[in-house]
């Protein structure tokens, strides 16, 4: 058997496996922060709640209703974009001239309340949620044994992560939602709503989140706490990365969850640390992030 660094490649690729696994949710949860950030300037908190809301949708669909995993991986985003729109409208609108820290604030705040609510009627421990039929079992590739819905986390995050940077980056919409945040008055003047472009950006940025979390669902416990425990780590993605910075959440949060998943096998100790170690040092060389713009 072929060792790396004394390390069979099995458990050495199976391990840069589970790293991207865990790389494609930062990517896909940092990709709605960095969306949020860059177009509406709101520092969105409430993002690990509306994550673990994703995933709870999901379980309840199932449970009550009978939805299966495909139907709730279409419909729970849209529900946590609806909301996201409502809080958007009713609360967040009112603070956009106001300093980052209010929008902060605001957002703990409905993080707070939304697992608060959770936690009433299902307390902390996790819920099961069954793999979809069709992606259980593993694959043997000769080198590895690759388990497929772990497989289809990572084809899915990439997928959803190279349309939303084509749609914001090279698309006309893309331009006319980095225009109307930068200059409001002159694309009304061209007949652009833009009031209405800010709610469904936000509603989109927040539907990431929710699509991150049904993803989740069958590989983690649905707890009122899942998102509490991921949203400091996504946090320091997007800063590495540069806040607002579309490609950088994607690149960053991707290899990050590699080097995390590496730190496990040469030094287990420092797994949980790593990340934030990377952040002290790119924030020293760099303060704007590897991919931000320097102001």
């Amino acid at each position: 058997m072929i060792d790396i660094f004394g390390i069979p490649i099995q458990a050495f690729l199976g391990q840069i496996l589970l790293g991207l696994v865990n790389g494609s949710f930062y990517a896909i949860l940092s990709l709605g922060l960095a969306v949020i950030f860059g177009l509406l300037n709101v520092i969105n908190f409430a993002h690990g709640a509306l994550y673990m809301l994703g995933a709870f949708l999901a379980w309840m669909g199932l449970q009550y209703l009978g939805l299966n995993y495909w139907v709730m991986l279409i419909v729970a985003p849209i529900l946590v974009g609806i909301f996201g729109m409502i809080i958007e409208r009713l609360l967040l609108r009112h603070l956009y001239k106001l300093d980052h820290l209010y929008g902060l604030l605001l957002t703990f705040g409905i993080a707070l309340l939304i697992e608060g609510v959770f936690r009433s009627f299902y307390g902390v421990s996790g819920q099961p949620y069954p793999t979809p039929e069709s992606l259980r079992g593993a694959v043997n590739l000769g080198f590895m044994i690759l388990p497929i819905y772990r497989g289809w986390i990572v084809l899915a995050s990439i997928i959803v992560c190279l349309f939303t940077w084509f749609m914001i980056e090279k698309t006309r919409l893309g331009s006319l939602l980095r225009a109307g945040t930068e200059n409001p008055k002159l694309v009304e003047a061209f007949g652009i709503n833009v009031p209405l472009m800010i709610t469904l950006t936000y509603g989109f940025g927040v539907a990431l989140a929710g699509f991150a979390g049904v993803l989740a669902a069958p590989v983690l416990q649905v707890s009122p706490l899942m998102g509490a425990n991921l949203i400091i780590v996504v946090f320091a993605v997007v800063v590495i990365g540069g806040m607002g910075s579309i490609m950088g959440s994607i690149v960053t949060g991707l290899g990050l969850g590699v080097i995390e998943g590496l730190t496990k096998v040469f030094w287990p100790e420092a797994s949980s640390t790593v990340v934030f170690i990377i952040m002290a040092i790119v924030l020293l060389l760099r303060p704007a992030g590897l991919f931000g713009k320097e102001k």
